[in-house]
């Protein structure tokens, strides 16, 4: 009986016992009107209860749907931008790798496409792009590519390598450059290299004029990293001029790279000067990077404390997660109001391979949803610990979602045993069913066997 027949029915009721009521006396037939209608409203009132908790349950549910819609919809967002991203990211570095293998006509190509796509890289697009097509010869594409990055990006920091490229190729005959005709850089980086051994004063010079030149990317590092082994206090002074935006943004990354990897105490305070006045968000992401290759839980602590970009608050915790950070991801936690952030936090435990808080976490948040992270984290963790976590929540939950999603997770593990358990056992037609899809996509013996039981019955 649907709610509205229910009212419906008991609307005729009341009409009834008034007309009898409204009678001169009270008859039998009244009394028995009255009498139906008690029985009626004692079937009526739990099934009106189930209906309007129903109801209820439905819009809630409907509710929880729409935010996550939401959250889907922002999660494409991010995702479309993501793979973006990646695709400028890997075009330049196959440009960079075409370079360094002295490919020139793939380099001009790679550096060419990624120009057309006007991302951000593209100012170092078209530099690349002119240094490839003068080693190939192509003097007036070159010019002309150089001509066009400066009048497009008159206040880019690739205007110097420009500028000394440009002086470079006017200089030249114009006769088409062979690879096979080039000079020795490799030679010339080993001897400079034996130099910086036995008479640093003097290999100093022609390192800087290494960086400062027209060489390939690769030639340039090496002499960054010859700088930053030497351990000397001027190699330091050269790095951290670069660092600070002496250089090109290319060059400037790469040194703060070094300073992580060889600095010390004085490098990490030249990089929290770069990042508390630098607005390049690549550089400020390197100078994370850097400080989880120095172990520097600190600044990373600092920057995912009060930084103002989303982004990088989400790259400055996860590099926590890298360095084990687990004291200052649990401060940061308990701090956080965003449930995106949260959810990130969480992942930087898993990262940090900290299978105990995901399981507080799986066991007694209240946001459902950091719930479901926290389990799918669980599942990518393969240990006892996590297993036994998991038949815990599955045993004690009742929410059918969480349910789903520890079943999820067991997948994940490749936990057949677990799934098989929870087929046999479950009341719940629905996840058994679930149980059992999982299974029949895992290759294992445990699953086979079970399916082949299910079939013979």
């Amino acid at each position: 009986m649907t709610l509205r027949n229910a009212m419906c029915r008991t609307g005729a009721v009341w009409i009834a016992v008034a007309a009898l009521l409204l009678s001169p006396a009270r008859t039998p037939a009244a009394r028995l009107a009255a009498a139906s209608l008690s029985a009626e409203e004692s079937l009526l009132a739990p099934q009106d209860a189930r209906d309007k908790e129903q109801e209820r349950r439905d819009r809630e549910q409907e509710a929880r749907d729409r935010e996550q819609e939401k959250r889907d919809r922002e999660q494409e967002a991010r995702d479309r931008a993501q793979e973006k991203a990646d695709r400028l990211e890997e075009l330049y570095a196959d440009g960079r790798e075409a370079l360094d293998e002295d490919r020139y006509d793939k380099a001009e190509a790679k550096f060419d496409q990624l120009a057309r796509l006007n991302g951000p890289q593209t100012d170092a697009a078209l530099y690349w792009k002119a240094y490839a097509a003068n080693k190939l010869g192509k003097r007036d594409l070159a010019l002309a590519t150089l001509a066009d990055m400066k009048k497009r990006f008159a206040q880019s920091r690739w205007l110097r390598d420009a500028s000394v490229l440009e002086l470079e190729v006017k200089q030249s005959t114009g006769q088409q450059i062979k690879p096979g005709d080039q000079s020795d850089d490799d030679l010339k980086m080993l001897a400079i290299q034996g130099l910086m051994n036995s008479d640093p004063e003097r290999a100093m010079p022609l390192l800087e004029k290494v960086i400062n030149g027209t060489g390939t990317p690769r030639e340039k590092s090496r002499a960054l990293f010859v700088l930053a082994q030497s351990g000397s206090a001027q190699g330091r002074e050269i790095i951290g001029r670069i660092a600070k935006g002496q250089s090109n943004p290319e060059l400037q990354r790469e040194a703060i790279k070094y300073l992580g990897l060889f600095g010390g105490a004085q490098s990490r305070q030249i990089m929290a000067e770069v990042y508390a006045t630098n607005s390049d968000p690549s550089v400020k992401r390197a100078i994370l990077r850097a400080y989880m290759l120095g172990g520097d839980r600190e600044h990373l602590f600092a920057a995912a404390k009060s930084e103002k970009d989303e982004s990088l608050r989400r790259e400055a915790i996860r590099q926590l997660g890298l360095v084990h950070g687990v004291d200052e991801l649990e401060q940061l936690y308990q701090t956080e109001t965003s449930t995106d952030l949260r959810r990130e936090i969480l992942q930087a435990f898993f990262l940090a391979g900290n299978s105990g808080k995901l399981v507080q976490v799986a066991q007694s948040e209240k946001d459902p949803e950091l719930r479901r992270a926290a389990i799918r984290d669980l599942g990518l963790i393969h240990s006892d610990e996590s297993s036994n976590a998991l038949k815990t929540i599955y045993g004690r939950e009742t929410d059918r979602g969480l349910k789903e999603e520890v079943l999820n997770a067991f997948f994940l593990q490749g936990n057949a045993a677990a799934l098989v358990a929870i087929a046999r056992n479950e009341k719940d037609p629905e996840l058994k069913k679930t149980a059992v899809s999982k299974l029949a996509l895992m290759h294992s013996k445990e699953a086979t066997d079970y399916l082949m039981e299910l079939l013979q019955k």
